[in-house]
């Protein structure tokens, strides 16, 4: 595992996100863990829960915490996809991408109804 991603997924948009990549990653490079189990707080004590319902948060095989883009650029760079995301860690975007994830990760919920007809997943998640 190189990247533990904690996401939310009663976001439709964040699970459809995080299952893509999942999908991609022949590798088994990413794990993905769901903010929403029963016992994350158990699991992983070292992980601000509130925090990371607010900001994307992913820890790396050496243990160092990334939130927000950063965690996506490393997520599509584990499967092998960083161009796709590669301009929003330019220097002279990334200031601006991340005040839009920012925005993003606020609104996810509404943002999600607009762009898919859910505002979030009643059943834990959205896909599966």
């Amino acid at each position: 595992m190189k990247l533990r991603i904690f996401y939310d997924s009663l976001c439709p948009l964040c699970d459809a996100e995080m299952q893509h990549i999942k999908s991609l990653d022949s590798h088994d490079n990413i794990e993905l863990q769901d903010l929403n189990q029963d016992d994350f707080c158990v699991k992983f004590p070292e992980i601000d829960f509130a925090l990371a319902n607010k900001i994307l948060h992913a820890q790396r095989a050496d243990g160092s915490l990334i939130t927000g883009l950063d965690v996506t650029y490393e997520a599509w760079a584990a499967v092998g996809k960083e161009k796709w995301v590669s301009l929003l860690r330019c220097s002279l975007v990334k200031p601006l991408a991340d005040r839009g994830y920012l925005f993003f990760a606020k609104h996810r919920y509404r943002i999600s109804y607009l762009l898919t007809g859910k505002k979030r997943c009643e059943t834990g998640t959205c896909y599966r």
